[in-house]
């Protein structure tokens, strides 16, 4: 069930950063102030899609520990570690912010896997700042040049 949710969250980020670029592309074309909302959304769409492509990873690693059979055990994601510490895991844990995947050992402790690549987090955050100081930007200078109502 947990790969089902993971999966159905890439694809929403999917289809949400889609529609974010398309609006960053349409704000774009149109006039001189609103470069900075086209910015906010083209790089909103990429801090989206990062984010979507880490859950696309975290999703196939669970996969990968639910899948049961032929050469199930140690599970399959653990095994980059060697087989003396893969013989010590007794489940797995799911991350969301950071995103990662990692496995808890018997005797305590745990570790991350490379499942998730290791530029998600830090490119999701990175971009979702740079997002933000475009937005806010965006909305001073619409203040700004917004003609007096009357």
């Amino acid at each position: 069930m947990l790969f089902l949710g993971l999966i159905l969250a890439a694809l929403g980020g999917a289809v949400a950063a889609t529609i974010l670029a398309v609006g960053g592309f349409r704000a774009m074309v149109r006039r001189q102030p609103g470069r900075l909302r086209a910015a906010a959304l083209l790089v909103g769409a990429g801090a989206v899609a990062v984010y979507a492509w880490g859950l696309l990873h975290l999703g196939y690693a669970v996969m990968q520990a639910e899948n049961g059979g032929t050469g199930a055990s140690p599970i399959e994601p653990c095994r980059e570690v060697g087989p003396q510490v893969a013989s010590m895991v007794d489940g797995y844990g799911v991350s969301l912010f950071p995103v990662h995947f990692e496995f808890h050992l018997t005797g305590g402790g745990s570790y991350v896997t490379s499942s998730v690549p290791g530029y998600v987090t830090p490119a999701t955050v990175a971009l979702g700042l740079i997002t933000v100081i475009c937005a806010a930007f965006a909305a001073t200078t619409a203040k700004q040049t917004r003609p007096p109502v009357t």
